[in-house]
């Protein structure tokens, strides 16, 4: 598909991405799961180029969920030092090719060291405007919606919002992707077919697209093949991307 998405109008305004598979890829070819990981890396590189290029407004990928911390304690460790590595190495470019670069996720669960560099690369490209890169890390959906809530709550225990007052446009304020398009596209990897408590407020009306390939294997050519399977849906309902009754 390649230059023919580049310029279609069916390209989501956004796209978000359970990246699964990692593990599972080097266990199939006998390597330890951080070779994984460090192949899961290059995919992201990828998707990012890839995304901006077509056009895509919003690139959200869930990197570490809030069940993650349940791993064991090395392989939690070893994920935040490819993470931070990651984003070291990836910062620079990132800005130099005008992406946005945030992040959304119960981040007070992060070490000082870390939240400091993201605070840093967030800074750093908060005036870029060709595409947003959101990171979702230490997120869980239902963590989400009650952070959300209990803010709701709060507000209105001091008086500055009556319980009725509160409709989607308030709560969805509250969200970790307040001020961003809900996503127009899910995309899972690794042939799971489930969401694993990735924004469930914000995937109410997304369209989903599993596929069987393993994170490390998602390159161009499936992207296109999940763009394909967006652009078909809008076809049929006869919508364009974030036009009224797409919901």
């Amino acid at each position: 598909m390649g230059k023919g998405a580049e310029r279609s109008n069916e390209v989501p305004r956004h796209i978000a991405v359970i990246m699964d598979g990692n593990g599972r890829w080097a266990a199939a070819r006998a390597l330890p799961r951080p070779a994984g990981h460090r192949m899961g890396v290059r995919s992201v590189k990828q998707i990012v180029e890839n995304c901006a290029r077509r056009g895509v407004q919003v690139l959200t990928l869930f990197a570490f969920s809030s069940e993650n911390w349940n791993r064991p304690q090395e392989e939690v460790s070893m994920l935040m030092s490819r993470f931070l590595q990651a984003l070291d190495d990836e910062v620079e470019d990132l800005h130099k090719n005008g992406i946005r670069l945030s992040f959304a996720g119960n981040l007070q669960q992060l070490s000082p060291a870390l939240r400091e560099r993201m605070d840093a690369a967030a800074a750093l490209t908060v005036g870029n405007s060709k595409m947003t890169l959101v990171i979702a890390i230490a997120y869980g959906g239902r963590w989400d919606i009650v952070s959300a809530a209990r803010r709701l709550a709060e507000r209105c225990v001091a008086g500055e919002l009556r319980a009725d007052d509160i409709d989607d446009a308030q709560f969805g304020a509250q969200l970790a992707l307040a001020g961003l398009p809900d996503p127009d596209l899910l995309i899972r990897t690794g042939g799971e077919q489930r969401i694993s408590n990735f924004l469930l407020w914000n995937l109410a009306y997304t369209e989903l697209y599993f596929c069987d390939a393993l994170w490390p294997d998602f390159n161009e050519r499936e992207l296109d093949a999940a763009i394909e399977h967006f652009g078909r849906r809008q076809r049929r309902f006869g919508l364009v991307p974030g036009q009224v009754g797409s919901r």
